[in-house]
């Protein structure tokens, strides 16, 4: 190679160098955000999945990039999300119950957290709680397990009541599970169980309005991301109908809800944030423990047990964590 073609290469290697090395650095890894509900009613949700991110270093439009997919309710779009995702060739996937199957059909390499409600194991997201193996971890809140519990809190609130209805969304995976252990217990407690489901925001107010016209009969409300993106509609739906319910979230005793009791989400949330980084860091999702929380709430609003005609018994009330006035 002459000296005049030599200086020449190196004039352009040294050009085109630092323009490739800015490229390099300026390429964030992308984040996925895949959730069956609406961003309006979960934006609490993801903020807190953010600052789990930020947590860990990460912050969306500095060092990563979010892409949020958003099914409104709408399951049937989930799988075409996922897919979505998988081309735009994302780092980690973070999905709610619903997305979790959609999600693992899609991509079987890229590293999924989830937050689920039910059984990891039951529901095979994961093969143990220890050591997830394959691409699947993340926080279980395990609120399907509690919901034998809430019948008896509320069997303990309207000892009187001898039948309670339990509403379940016949779209969630858990479903079957969920039924037969609340089932058991409405048996072991000398209970009728009456199953009702509701798949829509509109089923919902049937459910409600069926109820109305008998009795008092208490109602269990399920653990799913749809009934958690209503828990304002369907306080005020309890309140408009006389039913008293229990719910999973402080939010729906807050509105206006009788009872709630279970875990926060918003910190579930932040746990996955907190994982979805640490997989950016290079830990493996087959290696990352599912996460429980430790920490139940009950919470009682004692404005709506009021208006509902209902005495909350003393013993409750020592145990409530919260009472709402």
């Amino acid at each position: 190679m002459q000296r005049r073609e030599f200086i020449k290469l190196i004039a352009v290697a040294t050009t085109v160098w630092p323009i490739a090395a800015w490229a390099q650095r300026t390429t964030r890894p992308i984040v996925g955000f895949l959730n069956s509900a609406s961003a309006d009613k979960n934006a609490y949700l993801a903020a807190a999945f953010r600052q789990g991110l930020n947590d860990q270093g990460f912050v969306d439009g500095l060092n990563i990039t979010i892409e949020y997919r958003w099914a409104e309710g709408q399951y049937n779009r989930l799988s075409e999300m996922a897919a979505d995702l998988v081309r735009r060739d994302v780092a980690v996937i973070a999905a709610n119950t619903p997305a979790v199957i959609p999600a693992k059909k899609a991509t079987s390499t890229i590293p999924i957290v989830f937050f689920t409600a039910a059984d990891p194991v039951e529901t095979g997201f994961v093969t143990s709680l220890n050591r997830p193996g394959g691409n699947l971890t993340g926080i279980s809140g395990f609120q399907s397990e509690l919901g034998p519990k809430r019948l008896e809190l509320l069997h303990e609130l309207i000892p009187k009541a001898k039948t309670i209805a339990l509403l379940v969304n016949p779209n969630n995976v858990d479903v079957e599970k969920l039924t037969r252990d609340v089932a058991a217990t409405a048996r072991n407690l000398g209970l009728d169980l009456q199953v009702l489901r509701a798949s829509t925001e509109e089923g919902l107010k049937s459910v409600f309005a069926g109820l109305a016209g008998t009795p008092i009969r208490p109602l269990v409300i399920a653990p799913d991301a749809l009934f958690a993106s209503q828990s304002a509609t369907l306080a005020r739906l309890g309140l408009q109908y006389a039913v008293p319910a229990i719910f999973q979230l402080r939010e729906f005793a807050a509105a206006g809800g009788l009872m709630s009791y279970g875990s926060d989400p918003k910190d579930s949330f932040r746990q996955v944030g907190v994982y979805a980084g640490r997989i950016l860091k290079g830990e493996k999702p087959a290696e990352l423990p599912v996460q429980q929380p430790t920490k139940f709430e009950l919470v009682i609003n004692l404005k709506t047990a009021n208006a509902l005609g209902i005495a909350v018994p003393p013993t409750l009330l020592t145990r409530t964590d919260e009472v709402i006035e």
